[in-house]
């Protein structure tokens, strides 16, 4: 009689299942324990420290943004002599300040903050789960966009200085001399430059994007909490992912792209150079494939959260739920074929120009939508103007009015070939980044900020923030409206240098008032910093739900625990059951049945 209980495949099964239990558990143990300062800000697989990392590179970087802005702006409004905390301006650090202002604000400030920073930290507490799927490539996502950091400021210390070209990198102005001007460059002199430097950190950091979006995706698809079904995430959760596969899908022809770009420089291939026999319009095809889509990339999870705030502070359901959801896919589709809306001056056939302007006017009715959602969502609501309810309403106003309407003209390649490339486009630019970032940025930190730190932050500064921060951005812009229709074109270092350019006592105080604007702007971020930091140490502490929100991050402590929940919850309803008829309370958690 054979005894199957001693044959050799049940002792090996035995001994790889207890070795399975001892790695899982070692692996769990390791996500989850409670590490010290150097753990938990270098090396943590917990999702809030991963979170918590990319804040702080992100503002980090701003404040370089921040510095470069306020010179360049300085020297268009008052002359490039003596700036204060900077001193003399040449023409070519002009280039390379604005340059590396406009890369640095869009992929190292609000890709992290609006991508891997609400990612990070929304995304499992939201959908019930301990942390992402892929812990390790979390952390190693952060530490590929740390690297990018550092590649970016070094090329400020290159021979040649930071790159100046551009931060769409346009050629012939992103390719070296190599191989006519200068027959005796080398490889290596080319690879020490700017150009390359700055081409190898954008590289970087959409490798680490890339790894945190696939992240992102993979954990909402497996990692939802019991009885938590795609209908049933929250919006914000909805629109990060959105925004990932949006950037997955558009990046790819940018990366073949920026090989070649590389290749230009390095050794001289010729793909954009027209010297060469090369076509620099096609590099702006493959940039803009993605330039464009990526301005939605960052908007979704921007609106996103906007939902959250405007649903939770009107005390109603988020209005038309599911057409957000199909509004925001089809708008996503047809973000990726409305690209060459950006190249209508540089010699495109006239009727594609026109069925590319209307595709760019029809994209606008998706995000009316939505626009018209959020005001259902706040018609007869019983609105309480909390500091993040006004960044959200903040966001709402500028981002449609300025932002969007203003974007219709610039759809029309009729207006567009008057206003491209003067100042009515960059204040059109501005007007669809900086409530995307910053406002609503701001909503979200503002918002989850008790969630994330178990402290309040103080209600008066917050609105000497919002209020400064509201008031100086319009003031900045709303003059570069007025200066563009008036023919003030781009990237000019000095206008002084032209006395017939736009030199009249309205246009200088324009530009004055813009600048004095900026300058109180920046400011004003001293008193967020303060608020920040000084909440932390010494803030009133939160309660686990102190804004009375359905969602299940509220149902865990202020701030949560490592793993997050203990037990995992049970998801029983959707998150806008405010002021359901059947409750007594005016909100009602996803975990209440």
């Amino acid at each position: 009689m054979i005894k199957h209980g001693n044959q050799p495949w049940q002792k090996y099964i035995k001994n790889k299942q207890t070795l399975t239990n001892k790695v899982k558990q070692s692996i769990d143990m390791d996500t989850h324990k409670k590490h010290g300062f150097w753990h938990r800000y270098f090396f943590s697989l917990d999702h809030k420290d991963i979170g918590f990392q990319y804040l702080l590179t992100a503002m980090f970087m701003a404040a370089f943004g921040g510095f470069f802005v306020y010179v360049f702006r300085y020297n268009l409004a008052f002359g490039p002599n003596d700036i204060p905390l900077y001193g003399d301006l040449a023409a070519k650090q002009y280039n390379q300040l604005v340059t590396n202002h406009g890369a640095i604000m869009i992929f190292w400030v609000g890709m992290p903050i609006l991508l891997a920073v609400i990612g990070n930290f929304l995304i499992p507490i939201m959908i019930g789960t301990d942390d992402m799927a892929f812990p390790t490539l979390n952390k190693i996502s952060y530490w590929i966009f740390l690297l990018s950091c550092v590649v970016l400021l070094l090329g400020f210390m290159m021979p040649t200085g930071a790159f100046g070209g551009g931060w769409t990198m346009y050629p012939p102005l992103s390719v070296s001399d190599f191989g006519y001007n200068n027959p005796n460059t080398t490889f290596w002199s080319n690879f020490f430059t700017g150009n390359t430097f700055f081409l190898l950190a954008v590289a970087l950091e959409f490798v680490s994007m890339l790894m945190g979006g696939i992240n992102f995706v993979v954990t909402t698809l497996n990692k939802r909490a019991k009885g938590m079904t795609l209908m049933r995430l929250p919006i914000v959760v909805w629109m990060v992912n959105i925004a990932n596969l949006l950037f997955m899908f558009s990046v790819g022809p940018l990366i073949a792209g920026a090989f070649m770009l590389l290749m230009d420089i390095l050794v001289g291939t010729g793909f954009f150079d027209a010297y060469r026999g090369g076509d620099p319009i096609l590099w702006q095809h493959l940039f803009w494939f993605f330039g464009h889509p990526e301005v939605y990339v960052l908007l979704l999870p921007s609106i996103g959260a906007v939902g959250e705030i405007i649903s939770t502070f009107s005390r109603k359901p988020l209005f038309g739920y599911k057409m957000v959801i199909l509004m925001v896919l089809i708008a996503a589709i047809l973000s990726l074929v409305v690209w060459a809306h950006h190249q209508f001056v540089s010699g495109i056939d006239p009727g594609a120009a026109n069925i590319f302007s209307l595709l760019t006017i029809i994209i606008s009715i998706p995000f009316a939508g939505m626009v018209l959602s959020y005001l259902g969502t706040l018609w007869n609501g019983d609105i309480k103007l909390e500091i993040p309810m006004l960044w959200a309403l903040g966001m709402l106003a500028t981002f449609t009015f300025f932002g969007g309407f203003t974007g219709l003209h610039l759809g029309s390649n009729v207006f567009d070939i008057y206003a491209h490339d003067t100042y009515f486009v960059i204040a059109h630019f501005h007007y669809t980044l900086f409530p995307t970032v910053f406002l609503g940025g701001f909503a979200a930190f503002y918002y989850w900020y008790p969630k994330f730190s178990g402290k309040m932050m103080n209600k008066t500064l917050g609105l000497i923030h919002f209020w400064g921060t509201f008031i100086f951005f319009n003031t900045i812009f709303i003059p570069l409206f007025w200066l563009g229709l008036q023919g003030q074109h781009r990237r000019i270092y000095n206008y002084s240098q032209w006395n017939d350019l736009l030199m009249q006592p309205e246009h200088i105080m324009a530009r004055q008032i813009a600048t004095v604007s900026l300058i109180f702007l920046l400011l004003v971020q001293f008193v967020f910093l303060f608020n920040f930091f000084y909440s932390l140490k010494k803030g009133k502490k939160a309660s686990k739900n102190p804004w009375h929100a359905n969602t299940l991050e509220w149902q865990t402590d202020s701030p949560p625990s490592h793993g997050n929940f203990n037990p995992y919850p049970i998801v029983q309803r959707w998150p806008y059951d405010y002021n359901h008829p059947d409750k007594e309370l005016d909100y009602c958690p996803q975990t209440e049945s």
